[in-house]
């Protein structure tokens, strides 16, 4: 039941086109009954009994009308079928799309612990094939069980009107029916869970292979990557062989109990009329609805069988579309109209990814405008400490403040709104060069676009690709170095003028004269801006207002250049290999 609120829930729009598709499919499934009614009259009246020549001869008219009416209800019937199906249609199509805007929406909001424990095919799954399955639960699932039981049920009435004995003669089948149904979908439910799970290991590994297809080619990987994406093909394939031949199982036995309809029809039937107790008319009857009974009944088997993929998609969709992120807006959070000013503090400050302690004790403080460098080893948490600044991640002690403020009682929106980040895993998307570099500011003028590619050294290569700014760039920036992406991800970060920038490695790419023209140029922004920089080079470093070293999470050391390098320790250990 809770599913079928949720679908309703979601069915705001088109309730009512629905509930109407609803009410033509019960008219039209009572409107099966009229054609054998008027097949009863007609036997009874012209063509058997001892009045049938005389009424032949003296009623044709009626005989006439009776099949034109025959005729005209079996038309309409059609074209309210065919309606109906529209107005199925119509709502299928609108409930996914609603839930497919929820989704993506709520995707776009989760923090990066959701992106940590949830993988991407899984993700894409849900957004696709499990959405399809909610589309044929509202078009054709929920219709068809409604006809099945409009019919049988309508059926069944008719028929004890005409004779009960013989009703309940065509009744016997039906618990069986249900016995055969009910073990079904016993059985069957689990293997829908785990055909679910076997789909999406595959579209994981298909999405992860098509995203790194060159670092598979690189090393040459092509025939273990096949390997390993036939080991989920042909788990998937396992999955639904059972699936299938768990259905192929219980078939037989629905067919079987629904085509005895036909013999018990036969065999009753005929001794009845043969006792007097029916008519040849009310036996055409009989005959001519077994169909409307046997149907219901073989098709109740495909019903549950849906009905189970749909339950495993659906509960896939239900824990995305009410996952809610860790990181939101307080109720009490701090209104910060305005620029920010760009101090950055870090008070006792503590992070770990789970039970796994990255951040100790870290304290240290950026004025506005200021330079700080951040160094240490691979693994030291250097990523980690600058993700806590914009609220990627949430501290787990201590506080980070913005200009004062802890940045947990911030809105996000103004947080983030006054930070620009540039990272070393650059992501590029699927536009032109000004589409990207305008990314975090879509009404950026065009020489402001050209402004900050020149402060990133990076108009002159622009220059020279086939149409300058308007060249599309291929997903993730393929097509470009490594450095020419590095350096359309620092002009974004820098065309959102931030009163914060961090930049994690960004020039680690790009050569030493390149990042020569990049550090002049961040020294001479033409707005305020303290700038937080990731770097292993101590061309990079050298310059900054106050150098930080990591060392296990925790600060190592601090100061500047000079000061560093009258230490003996990690800075001065780097600045002696790179002289």
């Amino acid at each position: 039941m809770f599913l079928l609120r949720w679908l309703w829930k979601n069915m705001k729009g088109d309730r009512a086109i629905y509930c109407v598709a609803l009410c033509m499919t019960v008219i039209c499934q009572a409107m099966h009954l009229i054609a054998p009614h008027i097949t009863q009259e007609i036997i009874d009246t012209f063509l058997v009994g001892e009045e049938a020549a005389e009424n032949l001869r003296t009623g044709t008219d009626r005989l006439v009308f009776l099949l034109c009416a025959m005729i005209g209800f079996t038309l309409l019937r059609c074209v309210i079928q065919y309606s109906s199906n529209m107005c199925y249609e119509r709502a299928s199509q609108g409930i996914i799309y609603r839930v497919r805007k929820v989704l993506f929406d709520n995707i776009e909001s989760q923090d990066a612990q959701f992106y940590d424990s949830h993988r991407t095919g899984d993700v894409m799954t849900v957004v696709t094939g499990d959405l399809e399955m909610v589309r044929h639960s509202i078009a054709w699932i929920i219709k068809t069980t409604l006809e099945c039981i409009v019919l049988y049920s309508a059926t069944m009435v008719f028929f004890f009107t005409i004779d009960w004995l013989m009703a309940l003669c065509m009744m016997v089948m039906t618990p069986f029916i249900l016995l055969i149904t009910k073990g079904f979908r016993r059985t069957v439910g689990p293997f829908y869970v785990t055909l679910r799970e076997k789909l999406s290991e595959m579209n994981t590994r298909a999405e992860e292979n098509i995203s790194g297809n060159r670092v598979v080619k690189a090393f040459a990987r092509e025939d273990t990557e096949e390997e390993r994406f036939d080991v989920c093909n042909k788990a998937y394939n396992e999955a639904n062989k059972k699936a299938a031949f768990t259905w192929l199982k219980f078939f037989p036995g629905l067919e079987i109990t629904a085509q005895s309809l036909s013999v018990i029809c036969v065999l009753f039937g005929g001794i009845f009329v043969a006792w007097g107790r029916l008519s040849f008319g009310e036996y055409a009857a009989f005959a001519g609805l077994v169909w409307t009974l046997s149907n219901p009944m073989r098709t109740l088997g495909n019903i549950v069988n849906d009905y189970q993929r749909f339950t495993a998609s659906a509960n896939k969709i239900i824990e995305l579309y009410y996952s809610k992120p860790f990181i939101t807006d307080r109720e009490d959070a701090d209104d910060v109209p305005g620029r920010l000013e760009g101090r950055v503090e870090f008070k006792d400050v503590s992070f770990g990814y789970g039970r796994t302690q990255v951040l100790h004790d870290i304290n240290f403080t950026a004025e506005p405008g200021e330079t700080v460098a951040i160094m240490g080893a691979t693994g030291s948490g250097k990523t980690s400490l600058i993700n806590l600044i914009p609220r990627l991640y949430d501290t787990t002690g201590g506080q980070v403040l913005v200009d004062g403020h802890d940045v947990r009682k911030m809105k996000l929106k103004q947080l983030r709104g006054g930070i620009g980040i540039a990272t070393q895993d650059v992501l590029l998307y699927s536009d032109t060069i000004e589409g990207n570099i305008s990314f975090g500011n879509i009404d950026l003028p065009e020489d402001e676009v050209e402004k900050y590619a020149k402060a990133a050294d990076a108009h002159n290569f622009i220059m020279h690709t086939p149409d300058g700014y308007d060249t599309i760039i291929g997903e993730r920036g393929v097509g470009l170095s490594g450095g020419q992406k590095q350096r359309i991800s620092l002009a974004r970060a820098l065309a959102v003028k931030p009163s914060i920038l961090i930049l994690d490695d960004t020039t680690s790419a790009v050569d030493l004269e390149t990042e020569r023209n990049i550090q002049d140029a961040l020294d001479n922004l033409d707005f305020p801006c303290t700038k937080i920089i990731i770097a292993q080079r101590i061309t990079t470093t050298r310059r900054a207002d106050k150098i930080i070293v990591l060392r296990d999470g925790t600060i190592a050391e601090m100061g500047t250049h000079e000061e560093l390098i009258r230490q003996n320790g990690y800075y001065r250990e780097v600045y002696d290999l790179q002289k």
